[in-house]
């Protein structure tokens, strides 16, 4: 599950639906590997920690967003954000004279650890790893001392550790702590000492280095992948096509105005949260299209455990991805009016841009009106697919019988391979 801010909450739509599924409702969770990010750590390790009856986890999450407030994720009283002015005014003024600066979020995020805690059930990963219902849960987040990314698995004993240059991976007991630093949004919340794990380092929101968002759960064995993400394929293109063709609000041909901060953010925003899976999905077809042409047959392992390579480190991955069919920043645009008066006046402040490219607000409107509705979409798209998302996670027929029968057929499924996902 990718990274999004309150766009999550249409992964927990999607969730929900799948979980309504009557040869999945009143079971264990199907999956057997959970990986996340941001938002998404914090719906994966929900639903992990739920595993014992997929229905309620699917419930129980949806749930979670459907009353999600923006007092429980950051405080925006008039005291809390005028004390961060003025001590962000203090570091602009006195900064250098000091040596030191004490700014360190924009927000005051203490609301959403205290929520973090409670939603989550202490041993619930635990107790499904040993029940056999999981075989891992790997959460990111970012180190802001050396910049890499850090992986923490809680899985079977044995279960795949690996290291790359700039990627770690350390086994751990994840805690709503874990969640909290791959949540904490780069500037605007403050970053989160993990101790148990790293000896006291600092971390923030798993989706900055983590370019490769598949390659957790290929590293843990995965064979089979459903993705889902936050950003509306469609909206894309229609933003694409209005970039290549600008018109006036009369429909005359035109040109595009100097975009306000708030639009620069929001595409900052979309750098770090929505790109990755799409240029992640491009090069893993590739890979699975070359896989299909050159290398014989692959054969798969045991449930939940890694599956025998073609070639040493590369397999074809067979994944299925449920995205947005609307664009989530018109959404946000029409329930904008429901963001805190004083938060709304500061980002309103950074300009207003056009509804189709207000990304900004839909990472940042923690309001269950706007939570609902994205879960209703969420809910949507996923039944519109639930047969197809009920054979793929059945596995009506595997990738393996796919490629040995028709290689150079192989159709157009975002796919990944092993050792060569991780170039980026």
């Amino acid at each position: 599950m990718t990274a999004g801010g309150a766009r999550g909450a249409y992964q927990a739509g999607v969730m929900r639906r799948i979980a309504e599924i009557p040869s999945l409702r009143n079971a264990p969770s199907p999956f057997a590997i959970i990986t996340g990010a941001s938002a998404g750590a914090i719906n994966g390790t929900a639903l992990a920690a739920r595993a014992a009856d997929f229905g309620d986890a699917g419930v129980d999450v949806a749930r979670l967003w459907c009353e999600l407030t923006v007092e429980k994720v950051f405080r925006s009283d008039i005291p809390s954000l005028v004390t961060t002015g003025a001590l962000l005014a203090r570091d602009f003024l006195l900064g250098s004279i000091l040596g030191h600066t004490v700014t360190h979020g924009i927000f005051d995020t203490s609301p959403l650890e205290a929520m973090m805690e409670a939603a989550f059930p202490p041993h619930g990963i635990a107790d499904a790893i040993r029940r056999g219902q999981l075989y891992a849960v790997a959460v990111t987040a970012t180190s802001y001392h050396s910049g890499r990314s850090y992986t923490f698995v809680q899985g079977r004993r044995g279960h795949p550790v690996w290291s790359k240059s700039r990627r770690v991976v350390l086994p751990a007991v994840l805690t709503h702590r874990h969640v909290l630093a791959s949540s904490a949004i780069p500037i605007l919340f403050p970053p989160v000492r993990i101790e148990e794990d790293t000896g006291g380092l600092w971390f923030g929101d798993g989706a900055l280095r983590l370019v490769a968002p598949m390659s957790p759960a290929i590293r843990l064995g995965a064979t089979r992948i459903l993705a889902v993400g936050v950003r509306s394929s469609r909206a894309a293109d229609t933003l694409a096509h209005e970039e290549r063709a600008p018109t006036t609000a009369d429909g005359e041909s035109g040109h595009l105005a100097c975009p306000p901060l708030a639009q620069v953010c929001g595409v900052f925003f979309n750098a770090i949260f929505l790109d990755h899976l799409d240029a992640d999905i491009d090069h893993l077809r590739r890979m699975n299209t070359l896989l299909a042409n050159h290398v014989p047959a692959v054969h798969e392992g045991a449930a939940g455990e890694p599956a025998a390579p073609a070639v040493e480190g590369m397999r074809p991955i067979e994944s299925l991805v449920v995205s947005p069919s609307e664009d989530l920043a018109l959404i946000a645009q029409r329930f904008a009016h429901r963001m805190p008066r004083i938060v709304r006046y500061v980002l309103d402040g950074l300009g207003i841009p056009d509804a189709q490219s207000a990304d900004l607000m839909s990472y940042l409107l923690f309001d269950g009106a706007f939570t609902r509705t994205l879960v209703e979409i969420g809910w949507r798209d996923a039944d519109a697919r639930a047969a197809e998302i009920e054979d793929f996670i059945r596995g009506a027929e595997p990738m393996a019988e796919r490629v040995t029968r028709a290689p150079r057929k192989l159709r157009a499924v975002p796919t990944v391979a092993g050792e060569a996902a991780e170039r980026a």
